[in-house]
């Protein structure tokens, strides 16, 4: 069973304080295919999964470690 936490979403404004980065630095991180896919919430609104963004850091981090 997958967890609660697994299906929350967090708004790009969340992802950007959750990241440190800006909201244009994310928009151009996600048009080139380097952070997580959004989930569409209606014409101009956008969200993404707080589990895969916390992946995203966590893979960042480890990266940092094998550097």
């Amino acid at each position: 069973m997958a967890h609660d936490n697994d299906n929350i979403l967090v708004s790009l404004n969340d992802a950007a304080r959750m990241t440190s980065l800006s909201r244009s630095m994310l928009n151009k991180y996600r048009s080139e295919g380097r952070f997580p896919q959004a989930v569409a919430m209606g014409e101009k609104r956008v969200a993404f999964v707080r589990s895969e963004v916390t992946a995203w850091i966590s893979e960042r981090i480890a990266a940092r470690a094998a550097a």
